[in-house]
């Protein structure tokens, strides 16, 4: 049946379809919590007006617990936990980032760029119904990915950067006589963030009777860098064979300094490598893109003829890999 169907009736009925998915989607992210939330509002409010403390109002029962956190889209977040492949390694990614996002909100986010993406493609570009899917689907699984893991890179760096800092008002507390815990919770109300966001959680922990190599671990999940490791590594051997705590994290503190020194030294020298790789990798999309807006009859025939996407398949997997062996030979691990 849908063969003998016209493609410019298969393409506004894809095109529906994947709108009332998108708005189906939409509906019941937006109408899952709404009734929880009136009902956390009214209970707050009667509890507000019998004297119970707000925190014990909202929740259920008049309790709730300290390390639980509703989500914003409990709807998508069920269907996530469903399907999603290997989901506690998605919820690390996101927790690593310092923001609240939940897999939910996620999955959510790249089923609506998936959306757009096949909408756009199937308007302005040259490929069927399949095609289409097929671009919402690359663009909804790699856009969200990317961002992902570049602000977990961007926060780790930042960390990195006020990490030795940090160790130094540690050392000074523990040179005036405080004790280990005592001395991060100093440095975590006097550094910045996402250092001091990340101690502050130490001294939450701390109050609630959890241990302190427990709650190092935990925030090495999400700061995942050697130089955080060695810290925890350093307390834990010092713990077990004593010594001067103070002398061994200002050694610590020194090593982490030179590290990023030769780190930036590493990447200053490879730098004529990094561009040379930028440079001859924007080559090729620029001159298609120039030759789609001064010559399209020469250039689309690239792109109609199979023979041409044969020739595109090649020519981009060539790139890729010319890429990344390029920026491989010009990183370095130190």
């Amino acid at each position: 049946m849908l063969g003998s169907l016209d493609p410019t009736v298969i393409v506004p009925l894809g095109l529906g379809l994947l709108t009332v998915l998108a708005f189906a989607a939409v509906a019941a992210t937006i109408s899952g919590p709404s009734s929880r939330r009136y009902k956390r509002r009214l209970r707050m409010v009667i509890g507000r007006k019998q004297g119970i403390p707000a925190s014990a109002a909202a929740a259920p029962g008049g309790s709730r617990s300290l390390a639980r956190r509703e989500s914003a889209t409990p709807t998508m977040d069920r269907i996530a936990r469903r399907w999603l492949p290997r989901r506690d390694l998605l919820a690390q990614r996101l927790e690593r980032t310092g923001r609240t996002i939940s897999i939910g909100q996620y999955f959510f986010v790249s089923l609506g760029l998936g959306v757009i993406s096949a909408g756009l493609a199937l308007a302005f570009l040259p490929v069927g119904p399949f095609g289409a899917v097929l671009s919402g689907l690359a663009d909804g699984i790699m856009i969200p990915h990317f961002l992902v893991g570049r602000m977990g890179k961007k926060r780790i760096a930042r960390f990195l950067a006020l990490f030795p800092e940090a160790i130094d008002l540690m050392v000074r507390a523990l040179r005036s006589g405080l004790p280990i815990s005592e001395a991060i919770i100093n440095a975590a109300h006097e550094i910045g963030d996402p250092v001091g966001a990340e101690f502050r959680t130490i001294e939450a922990g701390l109050r609630l009777g959890r241990d302190l190599d427990s709650l190092l671990w935990d925030i090495a999940k999400r700061i995942d860098a050697p130089e955080f490791k060695f810290f925890i590594i350093a307390l834990a051997v010092q713990r077990e064979t004593g010594g001067n705590l103070a002398e061994t994290l200002a050694n610590l503190a020194d090593v982490l300094r030179r590290r990023r020194t030769v780190r930036k030294k590493a990447r200053a020298m490879a730098s004529e490598a990094r561009a040379t790789a930028s440079i001859l990798g924007s080559l090729p999309i620029l001159v298609t893109v120039v030759l789609m807006m001064t010559s399209p009859k020469y250039i689309m025939l690239l792109f109609t003829d199979p023979r041409g996407l044969v020739l595109c398949a090649l020519a981009v997997g060539m790139l890729v890999t010319g890429i990344s062996i390029m920026v491989k030979l010009a990183r370095f691990d130190i």
